[in-house]
């Protein structure tokens, strides 16, 4: 079953890059998707969302290069994915139409700082919470659920079937991430560049024996160089996708779990989650919102 999903994930993931890539349109995720902006919105003074909605805009922080959760269209130069659509969510509630939302990229290494320097108000990136990003950021959420796995060579030709196959061997993945951390943890040697797409070259001149994070970014990896790689499909880890947000701004982050809470009954999250990585994908039930 899982086998058989991923390769719906590569096969769609690629029609889904083809279209970024050729046709000229914004995809499933364009404004006839768009969320209803909400109107005669009130918020208390002097919190975070008075503040966004009184400016009309917002920045949030996102991956350019995750198919199927944040990916830049080059034709269109707007990101789409999951992650873009939660985004879009969270905006349209806060009063701000997704024309006013500055999409700027957030790799794994610049997240915290990114939120800690004021350069977006949110992050919704492939972003694991955590107890340790957790001393310098707020998180709203889970969003959504994945597991870290190994992506390798096509035929798998080391014969590696998790991740104590790895132990001792060199992997490749993001500096910064909590991917990179689980490796060392487990004992593997990182290679650590700044994005996900960097460690393939590495993977392919057999500098490192695999490449590692979330399941749902290596299958949309795999699908952009078809017949090149494969996931493992043996995930060793549970990660929780959350929305990043300045440190103790609790009113904001329970305003973000409101949102999130509200669209996971009334079908919005599984609506944004069937125009983007459902369209290759199953739709998983929603998470339970950690309310800490």
């Amino acid at each position: 079953m899982r086998i058989a999903k991923y390769i719906a994930v590569i096969a769609a993931a690629g029609a889904l890059a083809l279209t970024a890539c050729s046709s000229g349109t914004p995809g499933d995720t364009g404004t006839d998707d768009a969320p209803t902006v909400a109107e005669d919105v009130q918020f208390d003074e002097g919190t975070t969302m008075a503040k966004l909605n009184e400016a009309g805009k917002i920045t949030i922080g996102t991956k350019f290069d995750q198919p199927l959760f944040g990916l830049m269209n080059p034709t269109t130069n707007q990101p789409e994915g999951f992650d873009v659509e939660i985004g879009k969510l969270i905006a349209a509630e806060l009063g701000i139409s997704e024309d006013n939302i500055e999409w700027k990229e957030a790799v794994s290494a610049n997240r915290e700082p990114f939120i800690e320097n004021g350069q977006v108000d949110i992050v919704v990136a492939t972003y694991t919470i955590n107890d340790t990003r957790k001393e310098v950021v707020s998180f709203a959420g889970p969003y959504y659920i994945a597991g870290q796995d190994l992506l390798v060579l096509a035929g798998n030709p080391d014969g590696i079937t998790g991740i104590d196959d790895v132990v001792g061997q060199k992997v490749c993945s993001v500096t910064g991430s909590t991917s990179e951390q689980n490796l060392k943890d487990a004992g593997v040697e990182v290679l650590a560049t700044d994005t996900y797409s960097n460690c393939l070259e590495p993977l392919r001149s057999g500098d490192v024996v695999a490449v590692s994070t979330d399941n749902v970014i290596l299958a949309g990896l795999s699908s952009q160089n078809e017949g090149e790689f494969e996931v493992v499909d043996n995930p060793f880890t549970s990660e929780p996708y959350g929305i990043g947000l300045a440190l103790d701004d609790t009113d904001f982050r329970n305003f973000i779990n409101d949102v999130l809470e509200a669209s996971f009954d009334d079908g919005s999250w599984a609506a944004a989650w069937e125009r983007t990585a459902g369209t290759v994908l199953s739709t998983p039930e929603p998470p339970t919102i950690d309310r800490y």
